[in-house]
């Protein structure tokens, strides 16, 4: 069995025709197809306004630049990947660490209990981790009660649905930001996008991602200004060439997910391995995310994964608790109280879960699984 990696692209003869294509126009970068591709991207979240940036890092960036002010508190979750809380303090303000729910998300119940305590917290920084969204009208409640701005992070979620809300509509949020990352649902090699409904904040994002520029029709045609400190954060058209050829079929690509997730749900069902989740038509499921509790087998986390390695299956960690990364441990995290995060880095784990997973290689993962944990 060739290795199996816990996420893949999925390209076609459509995506390389798409990117050629580019290759012998006139334009390489901040061409048409840069706007083409956040024209695409606002129709399918139903958001009115998409940037498209470098990476989901630089999505980040800009948007804690556009939400924050330098010391402001923000609260966060400790089960993402690095690039969430390092951007609140990219702009200077500080990360609050809260305990998630059962579901991997950021608890806003505790959300809640922490505004109560401290009314000085300006924002809330919720990540819809593994494609399962926050609880929506929760979201909207904080929002319209204690005035936070909302950031969604939905880097493993485009597609997602709670309700009628689309993964970053930005219906209950200020802003969300996306991730085109190969292991995500759809790739333009590196790339990622902040959508938001405000025009406010779009022309911000505009500028700022062009070292702060504004150009107008009033100036001559050489001319510019800098009007804030910006950075150099544009995406290429090739890569949007590649982006929108990918969207057209991203629900397909995200119904094989779900068929891979019931496959799993169902040979998982009264065993010892539990889904974080179960399908219930919502989660867009970047990740599938099990749950076993070690305490009941002979073998430990770090034996189940270098067996299961050595056997060519690709079982990822996601996530380690940021609080508890050493640069975070230098700067006074690394004490907060998260029974449940802890717990969960204890006891889950990623199987690998992409589109061109074949159902032959999902048994073999299976299988071997349940033969490693006896």
């Amino acid at each position: 069995m060739n290795f199996i990696p816990y996420g893949k692209q999925l390209l076609d003869q459509d995506d390389v025709n798409a990117v050629v294509q580019t290759l012998k126009s006139d334009y390489l970068t901040t061409g048409p197809k840069v706007k083409a591709f956040e024209d695409v991207l606002s129709k399918y979240c139903n958001v009115k306004y998409t940037v498209v940036v470098s990476n989901g890092t630089a999505a980040l960036h800009l948007a804690s630049l556009v939400l924050l002010s330098r010391n402001d508190k923000v609260l966060t979750t400790p089960n993402s990947f690095l690039a969430t809380s390092n951007a609140i303090l990219y702009v200077g303000a500080k990360p609050i660490f809260v305990d998630i729910a059962k579901d991997g998300n950021l608890d806003l119940d505790l959300c809640e209990e922490a505004l109560i305590k401290d009314p000085s917290i300006k924002a809330i920084y919720a990540v819809a981790f593994s494609g399962h969204m926050v609880n929506q009208q929760k979201l909207k409640y904080l929002k319209k009660k204690y005035g936070v701005k909302i950031l969604e992070d939905c880097a493993h979620a485009i597609g997602a649905k709670d309700g009628d809300v689309k993964a970053a509509s930005c219906v209950n949020s200020d802003i969300s930001i996306l991730s085109f990352h190969p292991v995500k649902h759809m790739t333009t090699g590196e790339g990622g996008a902040i959508t938001t409904n405000s025009k406010e904040m779009y022309e911000q994002l505009i500028s700022l991602r062009a070292h702060g520029m504004v150009k107008t029709d009033a100036m001559k045609p050489w001319e510019y200004e800098m009007h804030s400190l910006g950075y150099n954060y544009r995406i290429t058209d090739m890569q949007c060439a590649l982006g929108i050829s990918q969207l057209d079929k991203l629900d397909q690509f995200i119904q094989r997910r779900i068929a891979l997730v019931k496959r799993y749900d169902q040979a998982f069902k009264n065993s010892i391995i539990k889904p974080l989740y179960y399908d219930d038509g919502t989660s867009s499921y970047h990740l599938y995310v099990v749950q076993v509790d070690f305490t009941k087998l002979s073998i430990n986390k770090e034996e189940l994964f270098n067996c299961l390695r050595e056997k060519s299956i690709g079982v990822q960690l996601h996530y380690i608790p940021i609080n508890k990364q050493p640069y975070y441990k230098s700067l006074g995290y690394g004490n907060e109280f998260t029974p449940i995060m802890d717990r969960y880095y204890e006891e889950c784990f990623s199987l690998p879960m992409f589109p061109k997973l074949s159902d032959m290689e999902q048994d073999y993962i299976i299988k071997t699984l349940f033969e490693v944990l006896r």
